[in-house]
């Protein structure tokens, strides 16, 4: 199945650098978080996923349930969050969605550190929807705060609390200077008990307020480091669940073959385990045929979510669903082939701005290149065996083994799933086994 895009006359090079700049930035890497960017280009993808968190949030009696939410990195996570958040406040919840990565760096993300996020985070929400939070519950969080950044005598705690909770502040700071981050796992660690009540009851004024259900969305907990998501999950997961309203948390789909971690899991959450699969393109075994047959739904869903992002001018026709067979369904690399796809063509215009450029084979193939040495830069001798027994039976020898969960982790081979999970490698990375002539180059 070719979705081709009809054939165009050429634009002005002025109107077509324009254009490139436009798709250049519409295909930024950035999930679609607000409802603008939403609404520009999200297609319907994955409503099955949406339909089963909504039932576990919505059918949960007692409102505090948490949801374990994994996937690949780059498979769409965050954009569907950021729709089903959306969905959740028309549903009337008061919904807070944050990334974790926006406060913490990643090697100081732990258990007390997510909960001080939830803490924070609830107070910014509130405050963005002009619920009235009483100041003996922001006081201490805050207090605690500027005295540890030397800010209390330059803005009085009181001037500060009436203002609004600087949550800009707080999260700038977070983020730039790792003595408070440190600071704070020593402060609130040996208190979580505390932590956690306080944090309770700024959720309990927020649904009295509001007459709303509390749902929190904690988004890239699962691009931080696998050792450190099975020590959090796995060592302080319930300290986690103590919090008495829903929230979802995020975590690598890698996490879930470590059996320890995934019965943890299972156990602590009922089982609420939400898995977002990459969309499959082939059928197993397919793509290994001379001619292979994609899965027209899929890849038509891909197709429309590039065409939403970069105009028919710009590229030669066929080639949205060469880019689509390239991403192997994940929606990170669609958008990462076509962004490189962009820069190259918006260099060759300042080289070239009498020539007529857009994206065309050469184009495609020179990113492809520079996927395949970002590829191939990280791999071992021992890595390259892992990925061509993966190839060969479309199941590792060990999927249990740390150096596989790398390679998932790191998008080299990608999960499948229907009436089972099966593994392939990513197509940039079959091209690259080709080239080794580890495998069959038909």
């Amino acid at each position: 199945m070719m979705m081709g895009i009809s054939l165009v006359y050429p634009l002005p090079m002025s109107d077509r650098f324009a254009l490139f700049q436009e798709a250049y930035r519409n295909l930024d890497l950035l999930p679609l978080l607000d409802r603008q960017d939403l609404e520009r280009f999200r297609v319907k993808y994955r409503e099955d996923v949406i339909e089963e968190l909504q039932q576990l949030v919505e059918d949960d009696d007692t409102q505090s349930g948490k949801t374990i939410f994994s996937g690949h990195r780059g498979c769409g996570k965050s954009t569907l969050l950021a729709e089903f958040g959306r969905q959740c406040r028309e549903r009337n919840f008061f919904v807070v969605f944050f990334s974790i990565a926006d406060l913490f760096e990643s090697p100081d993300v732990t258990h007390t550190n997510i909960l001080y996020a939830i803490a924070v985070s609830l107070i910014a929400e509130a405050e963005r929807e002009g619920v009235e939070l009483s100041k003996q519950l922001k006081e201490p969080l805050y207090r605690w705060f500027t005295t540890r950044t030397r800010i209390e005598t330059d803005t009085p705690i009181n001037a500060s609390l009436s203002a609004g909770f600087d949550f800009k502040f707080i999260q700038g700071i977070l983020k730039s200077e790792a003595n408070i981050r440190e600071e704070i796992r020593q402060e609130f660690e040996p208190k979580i008990s505390d932590l956690v009540a306080r944090i309770n009851i700024i959720a309990a004024q927020i649904q009295v307020s509001t007459k709303k259900r509390v749902l929190v969305i904690i988004d890239d907990l699962d691009k931080i480091d696998l050792g450190d998501v099975e020590k959090i999950f796995k060592n302080h997961i319930k300290a986690l669940f103590l919090p008495g309203f829903r929230i979802i948390y995020t975590i690598p789909v890698s996490s879930l073959r470590e059996a320890s971690l995934r019965a943890v899991l299972v156990s602590e959450s009922n089982d609420q385990i939400v898995v977002m699969p990459v969309s499959k393109l082939f059928s197993r075994g397919e793509r290994r045929k001379d001619h292979p047959v994609p899965i027209d739904e899929a890849v038509h869903t891909l197709c429309e979510i590039l065409q939403k992002r970069i105009s028919a001018e710009l590229i030669e026709p066929d080639l949205v669903t060469q880019i689509v067979l390239y991403s192997g369904g994940v929606l990170r690399e669609l958008i990462r082939i076509s962004n490189i796809c962009c820069r190259l063509c918006l260099r060759e215009i300042r080289r070239n701005p009498n020539q007529t450029v857009m994206i065309d084979q050469t184009i495609l193939v020179e990113a492809i290149k520079k996927m395949r040495l970002d590829f191939e830069q990280s791999l071992s001798k021992a890595d390259y065996e892992i990925l061509k027994n993966t190839y060969d039976r479309f199941m590792p020898d060990d999927p249990k083994a740390q150096e596989f969960l790398d390679l998932l982790h790191g998008l080299h081979v990608l999960e499948y799933r229907n009436g089972d999970i099966w593994y392939d490698l990513h197509p940039i990375v079959i091209d690259l086994l080709k080239l080794k002539g580890l495998v069959n180059a038909t």
